[in-house]
């Protein structure tokens, strides 16, 4: 069993303009940079024994800012992308929404679907689970890895997360064995 801890990357000059970065690196604000010195600052003692992280612009400035002067191990895993929304990357917030619901199997145009990123992430839970079996995994990816997490830990329906408020919390717990990927 994985003890995962999922945080988001901290907000980014993106999220304070209204725009949907999607695959886009992004940069933290000032806002996003003070909110990852305090994950770093809330993880201090939280005997984690390596941190994932998207290998997008955001996440990694998040990690990198969080742990600065850390040995924690932090490695980058292009399957945390957030949903590549194709054509529509750097598209305003509004414009995903509008469309968000059509995408939980239809691919954005040039990009990918909400199960898409479910898949990636079942890929990236399944070789964490032969690697790290018994370690305390801090993720720092994106929303999209939030629902597929809440959609294969707890079995929440995909298209009730994907068109849900965002509703931010200081991370969130899960305990990953294999039988939410289908291994016993």
């Amino acid at each position: 069993m994985i003890e995962l801890v999922y945080e988001t990357h901290s907000t980014s000059t993106h999220n304070e303009a209204g725009i949907a970065t999607g695959w886009l690196d992004g940069e933290l604000s000032e806002v996003g940079r003070d909110q990852a010195r305090a994950l770093g600052e809330r993880r201090r003692d939280d005997r984690l024994d390596v941190v994932f992280t998207s290998d997008l612009g955001r996440a990694v400035e998040t990690a990198d800012i969080a742990f600065s002067g850390s040995d924690l191990v932090r490695r980058e895993d292009a399957r945390l992308r957030e949903c590549n929304y194709g054509d529509l990357n750097g598209h305003p917030v509004a414009e995903i929404d509008a469309i968000k619901p059509t995408r939980i199997d239809e691919p954005y145009p040039g990009g990918e679907s909400y199960r898409d990123v479910v898949e990636r992430t079942r890929s990236f839970l399944g070789d964490l689970l032969n690697e790290l079996d018994g370690a305390r995994v801090l993720v720092i990816a994106h929303a999209a890895n939030r629902w597929s997490l809440q959609h294969l830990l707890d079995g929440a329906p995909l298209d009730e997360l994907v068109t849900a408020p965002f509703d931010w919390q200081e991370g969130w717990e899960y305990a990953l064995d294999g039988r939410v990927l289908g291994r016993g």
